[in-house]
Formats: structure tokens, C-alpha cells, sequence
């Protein structure tokens, strides 16, 4: 299970889009995140319980602030899950992903 937003398209919201306000987010906050070229993807998200989902923490320029959104890849098309404002955690492994990229 791999996500590339480039090929993969974007998340499909249609379900929980309005879930992630609860957050103060948007779709399209959660897929500008989620397209962040120095995005962090742990596939599969350590916290998920099936192991089929895909934890993303990418950064929001218009919020200016670290996202973590969550996948679904389900064959031809990618659920977008659930999504908030990073916390501690994620945003340790985002910066240290960032510095052993360099």
C-alpha cells in the first residue's frame, strides 16, 4: 500500500469531509497537507487497527501549520478519513524526516 498524490488524485472526502470541521479544518486544507512535497506518509499509520490506513502530516501554507490527515486506499479510489492540526508527536517526525532527507 503505497499513496502518491500525483498519480493516486486526490482523497475523496464525500463522506467525512464534513467530519474533520470538528477540527477546523476543510478538504481542502486536509489535501494541501496532503500535497505538501516534503509531506511525511507512514504507510501504514502505526496507530491504525486494520493496517490499511495511511497517516500523512504535510504542512498548510494557508493555515500555516502541520496537518496530519489519514487514508483509506479502497482499489480505484482513496477515502479521506479524518484529519487535524498535528500534534507533538507528528510533527517531531515530520521535522526529523525533513533533516534526514537533507
Amino acid at each position: 500500500m503505497h499513496y502518491n498524490g500525483a498519480t493516486d488524485g486526490p482523497p475523496d472526502w464525500r463522506h467525512r469531509g464534513s467530519y474533520i470541521a470538528k477540527h477546523g479544518l476543510t478538504p481542502a486544507l486536509a489535501n494541501e497537507a496532503v500535497n505538501d512535497p516534503n509531506r511525511l506518509v507512514l504507510d501504514p499509520d502505526p496507530s491504525s487497527q486494520s493496517g490499511r490506513t495511511i497517516r500523512i502530516v504535510g504542512w498548510s501554507s494557508n493555515r500555516e501549520m502541520l496537518i496530519t490527515v489519514i487514508l483509506l486506499p479502497d482499489g480505484e479510489v482513496t477515502w479521506g478519513v479524518n484529519a487535524w492540526p498535528s500534534n507533538g508527536t507528528d510533527q517531531r517526525r515530520y521535522r526529523e524526516e525533513e533533516v534526514d532527507e537533507d
